[in-house]
């Protein structure tokens, strides 16, 4: 299966349960005919903790002591600043319910008939066995989960169902349930302790046949030919009148509400596909037997489509969280946060090429929602105006909270440019232009450099101070330090990019002016490019992150065409980078990278380690660390960007067609992917050769580039070298010659 993926037997543990979402509710299906549960989520679902008021504190007082000792070389000076404050963390991501569907002992190995899969075209998660089916979608048209069981005489108790995992033993429960002539109104309400918050989940219990009785908690259904159950949940302060939520719900069938969900989905999802040639004797096995062949061209396939579906699946409201938009424990790792110094930003690294503007909205609704928590970060820390992001947010406060020795986040200063980045790579695909609501935002990204960037040092450069590369350190010097590769990379990028769009702004010249005298990077003596440019800091080699690297990736900043030494300085430091922990995120961002150095073994290596480290739950959701270690959403939704990269890659004034391909996927096609210059691009490769097609939608001017040992053998103009002129609504194929 290409475009969906199953297995023969229901899921025994939640990490395995397929999923489906609308970017505010999520589901997570067991497929289990005797004991039919969907975990009910939604990006709201956030428990108070304490830190939902809290907010910077004021340190700005004490920023000049700070830069003085950091600059004379106190190389421990910044352990000070900020010190004694208590590691808050943001409000923990939780699921809100399991709705169940019992009729006895559960079903959990392998039976003959049996099957579930989902379907990525449209979002709908099925199972059956014998006489019984399960259908499952989360509705874009109508914002509700719908479950349809069919089953000749269905009898089966019916419980919404709040006891999961790590569930809070304070926490309030109330119940309500009203029969109706259909079938009956289900309520389940829940009371955060120690707060004026609740959520409220209401369902809709339709049967076909049969009778409906109140049973204990929820209902008892006898004898119908099909129950249908339709839930929406909602959070806020007090008690929101039942009547009226279960008054909003859809009352159409089943098919109704998918027939009005289905081509909502199946747009986005359609818009990009990657096929493999050697994939075909694979493509029809379960995943779980797919996920043992980890060189299988047809795991890659299918991982590709499920990482695209998943994304898109849990983006809407909010992006994806550190677990996209599910959890089956109340006990989230990391607080199933939206982590933004480099899970967030990898996650949806792939939605502006892989056509899924729908990521790029609800990535654009964090951060514009966010903006004056950031103007409060920017004063309080820094005494700046402008902004300056957190590391991390639950989606409802953008105000720094994390202060730790180890990891010092509330001196990182380079978060606004980073998250802004995939808002203007939207805008380059789209339209070429920044909007407003951008241009404003990149505005404020070089109003906080105009202030903060006051200190020189000796060479009368600019200095970056304080200064950290998340989440590491110098071998021989504490966090926070002086001139880290990714802040200047963000510095100098936030001037000139905001100079370039708002041209007519009073301190646009300043703004150039002040980027122009940040400091080079520096090139250590291991011939790497160091993550600090600041003289006698030692590297750090062994570390998931791969922060000083940003100008490579995405910035394209560093690059082998225009900037070729510092491309192979790059290129030497992502040699010498471990993998510390083995991290799923800090493999793939080592692909990235190594796509955009165009060294094809090294994008291989970091897929073999991902493929075949055991990183995938049957769900084809992915974990943190190998042997399916904390569920996690990294790999699984950056992946189509690795396999991206090394295909097509793309900037304003540049293409480039097979940069690195790796060589366990000698051929195939991928159909639909964006570019930064304005044309949709198909492109399919083999040992013969490649032909790429352009459909642009803007002109543009376009400098072509292939990957090592190809030959572009046709173009439309009389040199290769010369630059590509492109025509809105006037197709353009290129040829590529065999390797």
């Amino acid at each position: 299966m290409i475009d969906g993926t199953w297995e023969p037997a229901p899921a025994a543990r939640w990490e395995d349960a397929f999923l489906s979402g609308n970017g505010r509710h999520g589901a997570m299906v067991y497929g289990d005919p005797a004991d039919d549960r969907v975990i009910v989520n939604h990006h709201t679902l956030v428990r108070p903790n304490g830190s939902e008021d809290v907010r910077p504190p004021e340190l700005a007082g004490r920023l000049g002591r700070l830069q003085d000792a950091l600059l004379s070389g106190d190389t421990t000076a910044s352990e000070e600043f900020g010190a004694g404050r208590p590691l808050v963390w943001v409000q923990p991501f939780h699921p809100a319910f399991r709705t169940g569907v019992r009729r006895g002992r559960g079903l959990h190995e392998a039976v003959g008939g049996y099957r579930r899969e989902v379907d990525f075209t449209t979002g709908e998660v099925t199972a059956s066995y014998e006489a019984w089916r399960s259908r499952v979608f989360v509705s874009r048209a109508d914002d509700v989960i719908v479950q349809h069981i069919t089953d000749l005489g269905l009898s089966a108790d019916v419980l919404l169902d709040h006891a999961l995992p790590g569930a809070p033993a304070q926490l309030a429960v109330g119940r309500s349930t009203v029969l109706t002539p259909d079938g009956a109104n289900l309520a389940l309400r829940v009371d955060y302790p120690g707060s004026g918050l609740s959520y409220t989940g209401v369902t809709l219990a339709r049967v076909d046949g049969g009778t409906v009785t109140v049973a204990g908690e929820g209902i008892r259904v006898e004898g119908a030919r099909s129950l249908t159950l339709t839930t929406r949940v909602r959070r806020g302060a007090g008690h929101p009148a039942l009547g009226a939520l279960w008054a909003a719900l859809p009352h159409e069938d089943y098919a109704t509400l998918l027939a009005r969900h289905r081509p909502l989905h199946r747009a986005a999802f359609g818009r990009t596909s990657l096929t493999l040639r050697d994939a075909v004797q694979d493509r029809e096995l379960p995943g779980s037997e797919l996920l043992r062949s980890p060189r299988s061209p047809a795991l890659l396939e299918r991982l590709f489509a499920a990482g695209r579906y998943h994304l898109l699946s849990s983006s809407g409201q909010l992006p994806p969280r550190l677990t996209g938009l599910w959890t089956g424990d109340w006990d989230t790792a990391w607080s199933g946060a939206f982590t933004t110094n480099a899970n967030l930003n990898l996650q949806i690294s792939s939605a502006a090429t892989a056509a899924l503007p729908e990521v790029t909205e609800a990535h654009a609704a964090l951060v514009h929602g966010q903006l004056a928590d950031w103007r409060d970060n920017a004063r309080a820390i820094f005494g700046a105006r402008g902004i300056v992001a957190p590391s991390h947010t639950d989606g409802a406060s953008g105000h720094t909270r994390h202060f730790q020795r180890a990891y010092p986040l509330h001196l990182w200063t380079a978060g606004a440019d980073w998250l802004l980045q995939p808002l203007l790579e939207h805008a380059e695909v789209s339209t070429g232009t920044a909007d407003p609501r951008l241009t404003g935002a990149l505005v404020e990204a070089a109003l906080f450099y105009e202030d903060f960037l006051s200190r020189e040092d000796p060479d009368g450069n600019v200095a970056v101070v304080p200064s950290y590369s998340p989440e590491n350190r110098p071998a021989n010097a504490s966090w926070g330090t002086v001139n880290a590769t990714m802040d200047i990379a963000a510095a100098r990028h936030a001037l000139t990019t905001a100079a370039d769009v708002a041209p007519d702004h009073p301190s646009a010249g300043l703004w150039r002016a002040l980027a122009a005298r940040l400091p080079e990077y520096l090139v250590n003596e291991d011939g790497a490019l160091a993550e600090w440019a600041w003289p006698g800091l030692e590297e750090t080699y062994d570390h998931r992150h791969l922060s000083h690297l940003y100008p490579v990736w995405p910035l394209d900043e560093i690059n082998p065409y225009d900037t070729p030494e510092l491309a192979a300085a790059a290129h030497r430091a992502l040699e010498l980078r471990g993998s510390e922990n083995d991290s799923a995120h800090g493999h793939l961002h080592h692909a990235l990278i190594a796509a955009r150095l165009r060294d094809p073994s090294r994008v291989s290596a970091a897929l073999d380690a991902v493929l075949g480290g055991d990183f995938f739950h049957d769900s084809l959701m992915s974990a943190h660390y190998p042997s399916r270690d904390v569920y996690n959403a990294d790999a699984a939704h950056t992946l189509p960007s690795a396999v991206i990269e090394s295909l097509v890659q793309s900037a304003p004034g540049r293409l480039v067609l097979l940069p690195a391909v790796p060589a366990e996927y000698p051929a195939g096609e991928l159909r639909g992917v964006r570019t930064r210059f304005g044309a949709r691009l198909d492109l399919s490769w083999s040992a013969e050769g490649a032909t790429a097609v352009l459909h642009p939608t803007r002109a543009a001017r376009v400098d072509v580039r292939t990957g090592d040992g190809l030959a572009l053998t046709e173009t439309c103009a009389a040199d290769p070298r010369v630059p590509l002129d492109l025509v809105a609504g006037v197709d353009r194929v290129l040829t590529l010659g065999p390797r």
